[in-house]
């Protein structure tokens, strides 16, 4: 179900690798992993000026329906410096108040909060916090994004294991 929304992955550039591989897992007829990257619209070029990087980063998650963030704590330090890009997607996510699965980059299943930016943690924002792997991302996009406005929860979940070991994890 997931791969019918556009998904918006948002990450700091040193975690640039990590979502190369996500779109590795996408294109690989045997991993059971999609989704309809948002990147793929409104692209701007290494060379546009900054107010145009803004203009296309918003209208790109004005399409999404739901945000992959990939966690990290560069992911953590640049979402939350409030001057580079990272932090001006992280604000217009709280704006359009988009879905957010957090993907820990280091494999944990647990809430981090120190791979979260701070802006989302400060407004007790509900997402879901889940280890980097194909199956629980999927998961995560199926259920929880779908829930999401319909939740009174706040701040950071994580699934419990029993999520992981139903999924094969």
């Amino acid at each position: 179900m997931g791969y019918r929304n556009k998904t918006y992955v948002a990450f700091a550039s040193e975690d640039i690798r990590h979502y190369r591989m996500m779109e590795a897992w996408k294109a690989n007829e045997h991993i059971d992993f999609d989704f309809f990257d948002a990147h793929d619209l409104f692209v701007s070029r290494d060379t546009s000026k900054p107010e145009t990087i803004k203009k296309n980063l918003r209208e790109r998650l004005k399409s999404a329906k739901q945000v992959v963030f990939l966690g990290s704590k560069d992911g953590k330090k640049k979402g939350g410096d409030s001057v580079s890009f990272l932090a001006h997607e992280i604000e217009v996510i709280i704006e359009f108040n988009l879905p957010v699965v957090v993907v820990n980059l280091d494999q944990d299943r647990t809430v981090e909060k120190k791979y979260i930016p701070d802006p989302l943690l400060s407004a007790d924002y509900y997402m879901v916090s889940v280890s980097y792997q194909p199956k629980i991302i999927m998961h995560a996009l199926d259920n929880y994004a779908v829930t999401f406005a319909s939740s009174d929860k706040k701040g950071p979940h994580q699934y419990p294991a029993k999520v992981y070991s139903d999924l094969g994890l």
